[in-house]
């Protein structure tokens, strides 16, 4: 029995390891299964694809977050190498994305501002290094909070991050995208403001500097936006008919960049270049202490737009193939990713749809295609970064913008949210609004604290109606939607949408009396008045009346309710509602249930009883706000013949 029962230990413990290493290294369970002679050669190309625009996006998304164009290659490198061991989707692209790139760079201009740079190049190279701290310090921290956030299984965090919230956020980021590029595109002097109202006081610097424009890189930034706007508009037209999409991105950078150098751009024209890229990799370095506790709230919104973001993608892809994510997972995997992309002085990841579409469009199957695009950035970072040191800023900041459109072309959402519901275009518009106004991270957290006052306005003022038999089936709809339906005569069915809680049950209480046409509580008092009178007239003999004078001034009213959740009956029970009066007859399945019940009675009656069905899909929550419910509705008197 003992060797049965250590034998039986050791069988469970095995099993929970292997549950365990499956759960947090899910790459245990997807590479042993790897279909190598089917996958392995798109997987090449779709990393290949993937890499380059990994290289471009890393140096552009760089300038966002106001640090040299190099680190952003690291930002493209390690979180791969993390993502592919500890995330579960096999389709997303890892690396830079440009609204975290922009909430780091607000930090990084916060605690280092532009008005601290002199001329000289030492003071230049002092300030940059001081801003790649303090991108890395916070990049490091969000991933901490993502990890501790994964282990307490705190994914179900993203629900309170609504669509319509997340459209209006990155399409405001967008704008900031767009007009924190322009510097960069005009080679102006401009600021950084990490303020409310920021965005127009950048707008108006530069306004101000508006004459000092170089002509050249304001050419240069116009012209490839415009290829690479017409090239990814054919690719979106023709990706049924196209191999692969056209690399227009690495297409416009290699002639810039070779332009560039043999035409002497910078010498000529006075144009601002990408200069010399770090190579290799640097060692790696704590957080600094100082920095960690001046961005804590900073580092909170970044870990959670990263997460928000990778997972609405990852779950589009995993629902297009058919395959399970993990939401606290991810938050590891990324957590994970981003302790390490700080350490080695890159910036905050979460992936770009832009990109992920690459890796997925070019025949992607599993993150082998993320390990060899991480490989093609290594190359860069170790071989051939030198040759795009000659390449314009202002074709970076094109390239950035050329990857706005699908946030940009959010705003037609507008539009069909107010069709759809109300509430979600208030939402996006708030959210917009807060984000480009307020900044950031604080229209973030306004937009957060807006959504959840929504819910609770939407809790306390909840959709009642009045429900119809539709068709002469069993089922029952509002009346105003349709023609063809039937409601039996004396009775009402009235059903509220919503938990009704001490915050809604005076609305609840409204909207029942205006359905059923009057106040049953005045009419309960013109009862208790009448009953007394007639009291009072019995008493001196001037009234005679047989036994049923009680049945002649009862309002004879049944109540019923249908579509209780589970456990609601049990829970009356045991906070003994029911009496002589109230019994647990009352309660029905469905409304169908309940109107048969009432049409049977109705046949064996001996007069017509008045019967009201309520219908509380979401069921109620105390015994105080079920008689509140209950109550009214006995001294109901009929009402046009229902």
């Amino acid at each position: 029995t003992q060797t049965y029962v250590l034998l039986c230990l050791y069988s469970c413990s095995r099993q929970k390891a292997k549950r365990i290493a499956l759960r947090f290294f899910p790459i245990v369970s997807w590479l042993p299964a790897y279909r190598f002679r089917e996958w392995i050669l798109s997987d090449i190309i779709s990393g290949i694809n993937t890499g380059l625009v990994s290289v471009l996006q890393g140096l552009a998304f760089a300038l966002l977050v106001n640090v040299p164009p190099g680190y952003g290659l690291y930002a493209a490198f390690f979180p791969v190498l993390v993502y592919f061991i500890f995330g579960t989707s096999r389709h997303i692209s890892v690396g830079p994305f440009p609204v975290l790139s922009l909430m780091v760079g607000g930090v990084v201009v916060r605690l280092v501002p532009d008005s601290t740079v002199n001329d000289t190049s030492t003071n230049t190279s002092i300030i940059d290094q001081e801003r790649v701290m303090v991108a890395a310090s916070v990049t490091f921290l969000a991933g901490i909070i993502q990890l501790l956030l994964g282990i307490i299984q705190f994914g179900f965090i993203v629900i309170y991050l609504s669509h319509s919230l997340i459209s209006g956020f990155t399409t405001a980021a967008a704008i900031h995208v767009l007009v924190s590029q322009l510097k960069f595109m005009l080679q102006l002097s401009v600021p950084g403001y990490n303020v409310p109202f920021g965005i127009i006081y950048t707008l108006e610097s530069v306004f101000s500097q508006i004459k000092d424009t170089n002509i050249a890189d304001l050419l240069t930034s116009l012209l490839v936006l415009l290829i690479v706007f017409v090239v990814k508009e054919l690719n979106d037209r023709y990706k049924a008919k196209l191999p692969a999409p056209i690399p227009i991105e690495l297409i416009v950078t290699v002639l810039a960049a070779l332009i560039s150098h043999f035409l002497e751009f910078e010498k000529r024209f006075n144009v601002a270049v990408v200069g010399k890229l770090e190579e290799g990799f640097q060692a790696p370095v704590a957080p600094d202490i100082g920095i960690l506790q001046k961005c804590i709230g900073d580092s909170i919104s970044i870990a959670i737009v990263a997460f928000a973001v990778a997972f609405s993608v990852a779950k589009v892809y995993s629902i297009k193939h058919d395959y399970p994510i993990d939401g606290n997972q991810e938050l590891i995997a990324f957590g994970l990713g981003n302790i390490v992309g700080g350490a080695f002085k890159g910036f905050a990841s979460s992936t770009a749809l832009s990109r992920s579409g690459v890796q997925e469009s070019t025949g992607g199957k599993t993150q082998i295609a993320g390990i060899i695009s991480a490989f093609i950035v290594l190359i860069v970072i170790l071989a051939i970064g030198f040759l795009l040191e000659p390449l314009q800023k202002s074709v970076l900041a094109a390239l950035a913008l050329g990857n706005l459109k699908g946030m940009l072309m959010q705003f037609k959402e507008v539009g069909v949210l107010w069709r759809k519901d109300k509430y979600d275009c208030v939402i996006w518009v708030v959210t917009f609004l807060a984000a480009v106004f307020l900044g950031l991270d604080i229209g973030l957290a306004t937009a957060v604290a807006f959504e959840l006052l929504t819910v609770v306005i939407r809790s306390q003022f909840p959709s009642c109606t009045i429900l119809a038999n539709v068709g002469r089936s069993n089922i029952y709809r509002n009346r105003k939607d349709y023609t063809d339906i039937y409601e039996p005569e004396g009775v009402k069915i009235f059903r509220c949408s919503s938990p009704i809680f001490f915050a809604n049950i005076e609305f609840f209480k409204e909207k029942l009396i205006t359905a059923v046409g009057f106040n049953p509580l005045r009419i309960l008092r013109k009862r208790n008045k009448a009953l007394r009178k007639i009291r009072k007239m019995l008493k001196k003999g001037e009234l005679q009346v047989t036994p049923t004078l009680k049945e002649f001034i009862r309002i004879d009213i049944d109540i019923y309710i249908a579509g209780a959740h589970e456990g609601f009956l049990e829970k009356l029970e045991r906070c003994e509602f029911f009496d002589e009066e109230i019994k647990p007859s009352m309660f029905f399945l469905s409304i169908h249930d309940a109107v048969l019940h009432i049409l049977l009675k109705k046949d064996t009656a001996p007069k017509l009883n008045k019967d009201y069905i309520i219908n509380t899909s979401n069921g109620l929550r105390s015994r105080e706000n079920t008689v509140s419910l209950l109550f009214p509705a006995v001294p109901l008197q009929p009402h046009r013949n229902h």
